[in-house]
């Protein structure tokens, strides 16, 4: 190739042309340093003839730079760049850009510096921040920058430390290998439904060939055991596997189970790592098995990117997980994606939940996914008996938010030296602080939202763009003192009550504040695991993934929280939010019960938890979505625009409104502000378009947005698939 056409790294770039130095070689998927004006851009040799573009007189192009020392891009996952560009009408350079996620890959030296606490005689020269930096680094390793965000220092103080011994300068090689996995380090024993399964799987993996399946087991049934069998098989064949978990928490107790079984961890990736990590696991991976390269890679969604070299299995855990959905940049669900890789791979994907998805239970009965079915707990354990408690009835004390019923189940259990685990889905002590003298709000000013009081770090917290401040001592509209109510509860409030009606109890608050890194998530499990907890409270972060064998009493403090507001899933997410949370209840030979507060006892997917009817709830909810043509029989799909103008977002929302497509496959709802309106400074607005399956949903919404222009304040966002609807 002496000409290529280079997919660059900058969307509004578009691709360019240059030609290729006599000797160098370069082939599709090579990634190549060019130069562009007087800088450089990073770019991707695109197959010739898939990228659009005019022909360029050869004569007018420029010899590109230099080609990166990394494999090239392979031919599937460069078709996976173009469908997830093309699905989800986003720009291939943005797409493209996730494969290249870590620029430390693809150059610079191979060792490093990396500074850690020298051990030595600090007494004497510390200052308070030095002390703290002492404190907080432990055995931890990095640069000066990563120690200075773990400590919570400035980077002047560390280097202080340097200077005077308390930390020293270590010289690390960035790409050593990985630890190989042993497929036979521990031979598990399965019960006959998880051989079964497994040994399907396996075949799948030995065959070579696309095949999704859904792996369909109640909660304690042990479908990672059973999935971790192809898992072997394909270390066996030399091949690698991605497993995907929607919460780095999980990570840390899945990571135990798995070197138990293999003898050794998996291949981290996730938003944790530190930037030598990242380049050492992305060169691993492109490396392939061979070589102490990656076999086993676990990770979150964005993992689902990286540039296997030999991939031969694909793992969805939790695969009904909303968290699989990316609401900015690149607005992909990795659950599907991760089935068009396994497409273009020719591969097994397996999505495994207690609690699938509605569109994937409809592919499943189309045929389309073959299911896999674990109806039973593994080892004999049953399932908990779910009660509802009507709280129109057992009404809780006054500032109270437990009833009876569930406060004496808590005092059982304590009784018998067994664990309780408190369900609420919302962060913080409460949703909203209000003044009682003159009824002033606390409103995040960037955010059309309340401001979350946070009584454990002594804040106020906007839970949508970060913003933190100290509550104050005075109403900032009154100036009343000592007059600030907390309204409503959080998970911190509803674990004051226990400590008030229960001071002998040892209580965790388990959240994404409280566990927000895998080493506080593996401290958390340790001490549940050690009978060191005596009650967990704890968000949504609890509800999968955990298996503590002394935990035998669920308590939903709100099991109608997710019922509110205006979630088109609201019925199928509160289903299986709470089906998993219960699923955490006698897991081990002890029974366990659940225990369901609600004000709507009536409600068909409160009386189907009660009931223990999945079918039936995911019956009927199939024919309401039917009717409504919604997901999967019908497509969603939305367009928000925002400015930091209101008036501007108003009417670039009004203006493309009034040049919306007639389209009898179509039923364009909006504009409209969005239910959250100002967003980071950003004023929204919204359109909600619901389609049928026979239109051709991209390329209508392509034309339409494309054929408007734009003020350059206004940013328009395409969100094919939607799961939120803020």
């Amino acid at each position: 190739m002496n000409r290529i056409r280079l997919l660059v790294l900058n969307a509004a770039l578009g691709p360019l042309d240059y030609r290729v130095p006599e000797g160098v070689h370069v082939e599709p998927g090579s990634v190549v340093v060019a130069p562009l004006g007087p800088r450089t851009v990073t770019g991707i040799v695109w197959d010739e003839g898939r990228l659009p573009g005019a022909e360029i007189d050869a004569s007018k192009l420029r010899s590109i730079r230099e080609v990166v020392d990394v494999p090239p891009l392979s031919q599937p996952l460069r078709r996976l760049i173009e469908w997830t560009a093309d699905y989800y009408c986003a720009a291939l350079a943005s797409v493209a850009r996730m494969v290249l996620s870590s620029g430390g890959a693809l150059g610079g030296p191979t060792t490093m510096t990396e500074y850690r606490l020298s051990g030595g005689d600090a007494e004497g020269r510390l200052t308070a921040q030095r002390k703290r930096a002492l404190e907080k680094l432990g055995g931890e390793q990095g640069t000066i920058r990563e120690l200075a965000k773990i400590a919570d220092v400035s980077d002047g103080v560390l280097r202080g430390m340097v200077g005077a011994g308390q930390i020293e300068p270590v010289t690390v090689a960035i790409d050593r290998p990985y630890p190989p996995a042993d497929a036979d380090h521990h031979q598990p024993v399965l019960s006959p439904d998880q051989m079964t399964v497994a040994q399907e799987l396996v075949s799948a993996v030995e065959a070579r060939k696309f095949a999704p399946f859904l792996l369909d087991g109640v909660t304690g049934s042990g479908k990672t055991e059973t999935y971790f069998e192809p898992i072997a098989e394909a270390i066996r064949m030399g091949r690698q596997v991605l497993v995907l978990l929607p919460e780095i928490a999980l990570t840390e107790n899945f990571l135990t189970r798995f070197e138990q079984r293999f003898g050794t961890p998996p291949v981290q990736w996730h938003s944790s790592l530190k930037s030598t990590e990242r380049r050492r696991a992305w060169r691993a991976i492109a490396e392939g098995p061979d070589g102490g390269g990656a076999q086993v890679i676990v990770g979150a969604r964005s993992a689902l990117f990286l540039p296997y070299a030999n991939l031969g299995l694909i793992v969805v855990d939790e695969a009904h997980e909303i968290s699989f959905k990316q609401d900015d940049g690149v607005r992909y669900n990795a659950r599907d994606v991760s089935v068009m890789r396994a497409r273009f791979e020719e591969i097994p994907v397996i999505l495994a939940s207690a609690t699938p998805a509605l569109e994937s239970l409809h592919m499943a009965n189309n045929g389309t996914y073959k299911k896999l079915v674990l109806p039973s707990r593994f080892g004999g354990a049953q399932l908990p008996e779910i009660k509802l408690v009507d709280l129109t009835i057992e009404k809780p004390a006054a500032g109270q938010w437990l009833s009876a019923p569930l406060i004496d189940g808590i005092k059982a259990r304590l009784a018998a030296g067994e664990q309780s685990l408190l369900f609420l889905n919302r962060r913080g002590y409460a949703p909203l602080t209000l003044c009682r003298n003159c009824g002033h709000r606390f409103q995040c000013p960037n955010c059309s939202a309340w401001l979350v009081e946070h009584r454990l770090s002594a804040r106020l917290a906007c839970h949508h763009c970060g913003l933190e401040t100290k509550p104050p001592e005075t109403c900032p509209d009154c100036g009343e003192a000592d007059c600030l109510v907390a309204c409503g509860p959080g998970v911190e409030r509803i674990a004051d009550e226990v400590a008030e009606l229960f001071p002998e109890a040892r209580i965790a608050v388990a959240t994404s504040d409280t566990l927000g890194s895998p080493e506080r998530a593996a401290e958390f499990i340790a001490q549940a695991e050690a009978k060191a907890i005596d009650v967990i409270v704890g968000t949504q972060l609890v509800t999968k993934g955990f298996h503590f064998p002394e935990l035998t009493l669920v308590g939903v403090v709100d099991a109608d929280l997710g019922l509110e507001g205006g979630d088109l899933r609201a019925a199928e997410r509160t289903y299986q939010q709470v089906a998993q949370v219960a699923g955490r209840a006698g897991r081990g030979a002890k029974p366990g019960e659940v225990l369901l507060q609600t004000r709507h006892p009536d409600a068909p997917v409160i009386a189907a938890l009660a009931d223990g009817d999945r079918d039936a709830f995911y019956a009927a909810e199939t024919e309401a979505r039917k009717d409504a043509g919604a997901p999967p029989f019908g497509r969603w799909a939305a367009i928000i625009l925002s400015s930091e103008d209101e008036r501007e977002a108003r009417q670039a929302a009004a203006r493309l409104g009034d040049n919306r497509p007639a389209h009898d496959d179509l039923y364009i709802l909006g504009p409209a502000p969005a239910p959250l309106a100002l967003l980071r400074n950003r004023y929204r607005y919204r359109f909600l378009v619901n389609a049928r399956r026979s239109a051709n949903l991209q390329s209508v919404l392509r034309d339409w947005v494309s054929a408007q222009s734009f003020p350059p304040g206004v940013r328009v966002a395409v969100d094919i698939d939607p799961y939120s609807f803020v």
